[in-house]
């Protein structure tokens, strides 16, 4: 690429070329500077043609391009990508769903995705820049939470990206709302000389590596350890997810344990930068959203479940990102250890019951079910 169209606010291009060579300095490079162009072009196409596109889209996502009479051409040339089965795709795994996300326990989980995977997202200053331009920084944190989990429990129950299934249907609508959200910010000055192309391609990937790498970590670090096996099928299972999400392949595709996906890290790292005061609004804000589910949950009051989140997400993103994120330093950190090998143990006496296992998958998804059936209104991915 041209080091000159290189955003000034994510490193630069000497830097990255000198740390990762020409091959990784030229796709983080392309990555800053594009969005989604097949979803982009969809969302000029509703813009222009209004209704009529809208109800082309609807149609072809809940029920295939092959339903659609006449289809607009951007609607349709999404619809043919998505349904383009990539040809890494496992149909036996998609009819299995991502069996790892269901073997711990629904609270660890909400922990691991927040606390974890949603506050890493918000600590780059690009990120929270678009979310500022959305007008709903931190007042729409606890909905956002809630969204979140719908979309990421569809999209992980047994035959949930199908096509037409409702994993495979929510995350073609993240991926639209995305884009409705790039063409928004853009129109009201998002600064793409300094933060690239809004929710581009490199941030979908830190998205993609929160919700794999770092969620995954996260539990690991609560007592919910899995196979290297296991975590090889989380990856493939998110190769897919990614194809739907519209994330370029030669960025994830092929990553299969947490040492290759370190290894990517460190280039989206490279290309982020440190947490802005935007970023710690976020995370302060989701924290203080998760301490209230838990309390709803599990029953853990605020005032208890609020230090150890913070404790927690000190140990999931390390001290320097936590200080980055204004996040305190709780004195209770020292009680966690017990507390992480008691899980620990359990978890491993689980495993090694088939029976209880089985119990721990099941019940895993009927909660899933039951969000994803109840999701307390419609989603703002749903209605963008």
């Amino acid at each position: 690429m041209d080091p000159a169209t290189w955003p000034h606010s994510r490193s630069s291009h000497s830097a990255v070329l000198a740390r990762f060579g020409a091959d990784r300095a030229g796709l983080a490079g392309r990555a800053l500077t594009t969005g989604d162009p097949p979803a982009d072009a969809v969302v000029e196409e509703i813009h222009a043609g209004g209704k009529p596109v809208r109800d082309a889209l609807a149609t072809g996502v809940r029920d295939g391009l092959a339903a659609v009479a006449d289809p607009p051409p951007a609607v349709a040339a999404l619809l043919a990508q998505a349904e383009a089965t990539p040809a890494h795709v496992d149909d036996d795994q998609v009819k299995a769903g991502c069996e790892p996300y269901f073997s711990s326990h629904p609270a660890s989980r909400t922990i691991a995705l927040s606390a974890g995977a949603l506050v890493n997202t918000y600590s780059s200053p690009h990120i929270a820049a678009v979310l500022t331009g959305t007008g709903r920084l931190v007042e729409a944190a606890d909905r956002r939470l809630l969204e979140t989990g719908v979309w990421l429990n569809a999209a992980m129950l047994p035959g949930g990206l199908h096509r037409g299934a409702p994993g495979y249907v929510a995350t073609l609508q993240v991926r639209m709302l995305h884009a409705h959200v790039r063409r928004h910010v853009r129109a009201h000055g998002f600064d793409e000389a300094a933060h690239g192309v809004p929710v581009n391609q490199m941030d979908l990937t830190r998205t993609w590596l929160d919700f794999t790498l770092t969620s995954y970590r996260a539990e690991q670090a609560m007592g919910f350890e899995r196979t290297p096996a296991e975590i090889a099928a989380v990856y493939r299972y998110w190769w897919h997810v990614g194809h739907l999400l519209g994330i370029d392949p030669r960025i994830v595709e092929g990553i299969g344990s947490h040492e290759a996906a370190t290894r990517l890290d460190a280039l989206v790292d490279a290309v982020t930068g440190r947490a802005s005061a935007a970023s710690a609004a976020l995370a302060d804000a989701s924290l203080d959203s998760v301490a209230r589910l838990l309390q709803d949950m599990v029953g853990v009051p605020v005032r208890v479940g609020r230090p150890v989140l913070d404790a927690l997400t000190r140990r999931f993103l390390g001290g320097g990102a936590a200080d980055d994120l204004g996040l305190p330093r709780p004195a209770l950190d020292v009680l966690l250890p017990p507390g992480i090998a008691a899980v620990r143990w359990r978890h491993r006496r689980r495993r090694a019951d088939p029976d209880a296992w089985r119990q721990v998958h099941e019940s895993g998804m009927a909660r899933a079910r039951g969000l994803v059936a109840n999701p307390g209104g419609p989603t703002e991915f749903q209605t963008a």
